[in-house]
């Protein structure tokens, strides 16, 4: 799924598309730290997020498919 990174220098807005989720987060953490861009969002097509908000939904994300990788092997070791 395609990641659209926003921001603004100089009051121009730019935009750049990722194809991965940790691709979209590093190009939106270098404009807004490195290249002090401001503005910086995420979009995955459905939301667009601030770069806290989307650091968030990630690391939420990642916990979620460790509960669900270590209940489906306790699933496995019971068979």
């Amino acid at each position: 799924m395609p990641f659209s990174v926003k921001g603004y220098c100089a009051d121009r807005p730019l935009m750049v598309t990722k194809e991965t989720a940790r691709r979209a987060f590093a190009k939106a953490v270098e404009w807004h730290v490195v290249e002090r861009f401001t503005d910086v969002t995420i979009s995955d097509g459905k939301k667009s997020y601030s770069i806290d908000e989307f650091s968030l939904a990630m690391a939420l994300q990642e916990i979620a498919n460790t509960v669900e990788a270590t209940a489906e092997r306790g699933l496995k070791a019971k068979k």
